[in-house]
């Protein structure tokens, strides 16, 4: 009996984690076509390249500001046929999270959330330009986010050894 009150008072001690989206919105949108109509009498035959990043920001106490920006640019041959920018955004209030844990949930699970959003503009826009669909393949935030810590840490220890030497 004395061990279960002990154990519902470390957790009454321990933080309660909550994550919860506020709102999602679209922060900013641009789309060019610098080939004009010239672009439209070309074969498309696209190259297309995705880059991808994320910025966080602590808009309040426990409220965060996450915005997911994706840069398309499509190429045919050398020429750029198209170039979409879109920075989509969300609110997430997050408790109980600090350090390792909030980094991953700001760099991981809000990015998720945002990118099914940032992807349906993409293709919206795309095919607004009278250009085929777009639909960009899935991210894997996970991934993307611990490669970005082992490539943090090889920085770190590679420093640390110009340092010693």
């Amino acid at each position: 009996m004395a061990e279960e009150q002990n154990g519902a008072a470390a957790n009454a001690e321990a933080p309660q984690v909550q994550f919860a989206m506020q709102r999602i919105y679209l922060k900013d949108l641009s789309f060019e076509t610098p080939m004009g109509a010239e672009v439209f009498k070309k074969q498309w035959k696209p190259q297309v390249n995705q880059e991808l990043n994320t910025q966080t920001a602590k808009i309040d106490e426990d409220l965060y500001e996450v915005a997911l920006t994706l840069t398309i640019t499509v190429k045919l041959e050398e020429d750029t046929a198209f170039l979409v920018e879109v920075k989509q955004a969300g609110l997430f209030a997050i408790q109980g999270l600090e350090g390792q844990q909030l980094a991953q949930a700001l760099n991981t699970a809000c990015p998720q959330i945002l990118f099914p959003y940032a992807r349906e503009v993409v293709d919206n826009v795309v095919t607004k330009g009278s250009f085929p669909a777009l639909m960009l393949p899935p991210i894997n935030f996970d991934a993307l986010f611990a490669a970005a810590l082992a490539q943090a840490q090889q920085q770190a220890e590679g420093a640390k050894t110009e340092t010693e030497a």
